[in-house]
């Protein structure tokens, strides 16, 4: 068995672990699925159209810096194909460098409303500014499947896999879906104002995994790293 097909095989068995309710030791308790806390959502995307989501994974929530991989996008196949879209595009996605999504955004200003159109992503929409948008886990995760579907050779791809240990910031870029095994590349996004909110999405032979906190960064990597388990080996957990 291949490794794509070895991944994809371990993905479905989780599916079908979650979509069977699991028995509490008291046999009294209302049985359920395992779950995360609804701080996080969470969506998975197969190649092989197999799809897993949290209750609140269609949730509309900031995008934060994942709004750059529909920048990137944009720019890639309908911009003017310049050596600097390619350029302001890898430090987008490999540093999250606002700056370079600004003059991005300031140069396509219709690019996530027409990424959000072109993919069929209801809950993205764009805001003031490629920050304030909002989108969901679902929306993001679709994206990406679609794209490893359709245009695997994308750029987004290498840049992804080839992310900063650290962002233009700072900001270390470790956390996440980035720990889910078998991943080869991934995005984060992080609010700089206010309460703690975090996103981090990423991709690996065949399937796609987003998640949005509203909470810290090892929040989500505890609530990302909990789903694994629950998907692949049905373990119950009280919500």
């Amino acid at each position: 068995m291949g490794y794509r097909t070895t991944l994809t095989a371990l993905i479905a068995c989780g599916f079908l672990a979650l979509a069977a309710p699991v028995a509490r030791a008291d046999e009294s308790a209302e049985t359920e699925v395992a779950a995360v806390p609804p701080r996080t959502a969470i969506s998975v995307r197969t190649s092989v159209g197999i799809g897993w989501g949290t209750p609140n994974e269609h949730e509309s929530r900031s995008s934060l810096s994942l709004s750059k991989l529909f920048l990137a996008d944009y720019a890639l196949r309908h911009g003017d194909g310049s050596a600097e879209d390619r350029m302001l595009g890898e430090q987008m996605i490999r540093y999250s460098d606002d700056g370079a999504a600004t003059v991005m955004e300031a140069k396509y200003p219709q690019a996530i409303a027409a990424i959000a159109a072109e993919y069929g992503l209801a809950q993205t929409v764009p805001g003031p500014s490629w920050g304030a948008g909002a989108t969901s886990t679902a929306n993001v995760s679709d994206f990406l499947a679609t794209k490893l579907r359709t245009d695997p050779g994308s750029p987004i791809f290498g840049w992804m896999a080839g992310a900063g240990s650290t962002a233009r910031d700072g900001t270390e870029q470790n956390w996440g879906t980035a720990r889910w095994p078998f991943v080869q590349g991934s995005k984060w996004g992080w609010s700089d104002f206010g309460e703690p909110e975090v996103a981090s999405t990423s991709y690996g032979p065949g399937f796609a995994v987003t998640a949005h906190t509203h909470g810290t960064a090892a929040e989500q990597t505890a609530d990302v790293m909990a789903a694994l388990g629950a998907m692949l080996f049905g373990l119950p957990q009280h919500r």
